[in-house]
């Protein structure tokens, strides 16, 4: 009951109309900036971070956090309509969501995305009120050996669940690897791979890879076509809505999502980019058409878009109980915290019961609100898939090129003229998001590789400093052993499904002939 009562208290520190107007202005911001390609909301935060100093406290924080659900819920509309992710979380969303849009079937896209994540953000945050205890004392339990067992097990589970080949999925982490080895060393401070220039001294950013692979790769692919700029899009085709089948297998996939996603959000190894490609994968194990993945399955944009806004509440967990920020938007309402004094922990919620409750339950309020706001705009989303094919993608070059410029505005001079280095890299990765799409490799494992892979490093090397160089350590627990076990099956079983899928192929082929 205690908990209880605390949660009704923020409710009534949520509801004061001030509040209630920052959290407004908070979601329809991250709305705003999760359409745009390269301003997530993490930097949104980061640049109103010294206009608010002057503000109240708690409606500071409760702003941060309006950004950030909204942020979650802006990425996925272009992710659908566009395929160009607002930022990283959406990627996955971008691989079922665009089919279905470019079926005519962007409007239930959409609607299933706002669904379950307004579903994923309720759940999530009831589970960040009761169960945070419990979430923060499981992820205390993982050391180094069990992130890397638990990176392995994301690496796997992308590589097999992407693209019709396992060897291809491989083949594209493995890029996404080595890219994640440009930089400074994080253990030795040793530069590596970055040729020289001070500009890859922080690694690439995975802002500018995701847009260039998925924005500009798209792109080119369709300038190189002869027919993709003559090809027909059907804006809308039936109703806007979902059916009453898409309910049905939508339902399940939001439960899933967000069972996936806050745990894992809750992980320091953890984020919305992990929990939404596992459950792109286990939505492609569980369901009922799994031939229609890749070529727009609703379950596709159902699951990983509950995952990613569950994972949202969840990564508020251990920022609030542990002072541990596990993302970028996270590290930064850290920094709003303590600049108006406050350093989050366990001494929190005793110290300022108020404002810690009040910023749970103005989630709540954010995600009706987001609700509200995105539920009546889709019939006007939709009708971006209306307009001509030139002007629709020289829009995305123009929205893909200032979002690069505003997240890094650095230059360096090509004789006479100074040069964007980011926008040079734009272009290259562009080039490589064609050529993948070009030879039929998946993108999304580049990402992911890229994202996760530091981290694997990281752990696995503390890990063997640990032991002093002895390998079973990567086994030494069950939790290590389990996360590794179902690394293996997600790539074996893939392939002995698609062995035994061609066999029997193959012999209904001989049966046709005899």
């Amino acid at each position: 009951m205690n908990t209880f009562e605390l949660l009704g208290q923020g409710l009534l520190t949520a509801l004061q109309w001030s509040n209630l107007l920052y959290a407004l202005i908070g979601v329809t911001l991250g709305t705003a900036v999760g359409v745009l390609p390269g301003i997530g909301p993490a930097l949104t935060v980061a640049l109103l971070l010294p206009v608010t100093y002057r503000l109240d406290p708690a409606g500071s924080l409760i702003m941060f956090a309006g950004i950030y659900y909204g942020g979650m819920y802006g990425g996925s509309t272009t992710s659908i309509l566009l395929n160009t992710p607002g930022e990283s979380a959406s990627i996955v969303t971008a691989l079922e969501g665009n089919k279905m849009a470019r079926q005519g079937r962007g409007g239930p896209a959409l609607a299933t995305a706002a669904i379950g994540s307004f579903i994923a953000g309720l759940v999530a945050t009831l589970g960040l009120a009761f169960i945070a205890p419990w979430v923060v004392q499981f992820a205390l339990s993982f050391g180094p050996s069990e992130y890397f067992a638990l990176m392995l097990l994301a690496f796997m589970t992308v590589s097999a669940a992407f693209g019709e080949s396992t060897l291809r999925g491989l083949t594209a982490l493995f890029i996404g690897l080595a890219l994640g080895l440009i930089g400074i060393d994080q253990l030795t401070g040793q530069t590596r791979l970055a040729m020289g220039t001070p500009n890859l001294f922080d690694g690439i950013s995975v802002t500018t890879l995701a847009v260039a692979l998925f924005a500009i790769g798209e792109t080119i692919a369709v300038v190189a076509s002869r027919t993709a700029m003559d090809e027909k899009v059907e804006a809308i085709k039936g109703s806007v809505w979902m059916t009453k089948e898409d309910w049905k297998r939508s339902w399940k996939s939001w439960l899933r999502g967000t069972a996936i996603g806050f745990p894992i959000g809750a992980m320091p190894a953890g984020g919305a980019d992990v929990s939404s490609f596992l459950s792109y994968s286990a939505e492609k194990q569980f369901s009922k058409h799994p031939e229609e993945f890749g070529k727009g399955a609703i379950e596709g944009v159902a699951g990983p878009e509950a995952a990613n806004n569950a994972s949202a509440a969840g990564t508020l967990v251990p920022l609030l109980t542990l002072g541990l920020p596990t993302t970028a938007t996270a590290a930064i309402m850290l920094a709003g915290f303590q600049q108006f004094g406050l350093q989050p922990g366990p001494l929190l919620f005793v110290s300022n019961a108020t404002l810690v409750w009040g910023l749970i339950a103005s989630l709540l309020v954010a995600n009706f609100m987001l609700l509200v706001l995105n539920l009546p705009l889709i019939g006007l989303w939709v009708r971006l898939l209306t307009i001509p094919r030139p002007w629709l993608y020289a829009g995305i070059l123009t929205f893909a090129t200032l979002g690069t410029i505003g997240a890094s505005a650095s230059t360096f001079m090509v004789g006479p003229l100074p040069t964007s280095f980011e926008l040079g890299l734009l272009l290259m990765f562009g080039l490589l998001g064609y050529m993948l799409r070009r030879f039929g490799y998946p993108i999304a494992p580049v990402v992911v590789g890229l994202i996760l892979g530091p981290m694997a490093e990281r752990s696995l090397r503390q890990a063997l400093q640990i032991s002093q160089g002895d390998p079973s350590v990567l086994v030494h627990s069950w939790i290590s052993i389990v996360l590794i076990l179902l690394a293996f099956a997600a790539v074996l079983v893939p392939m002995i499904l698609r062995a035994r899928g061609k066999g029997q192929m193959l012999a209904a082929m001989a049966g046709d002939e005899d």
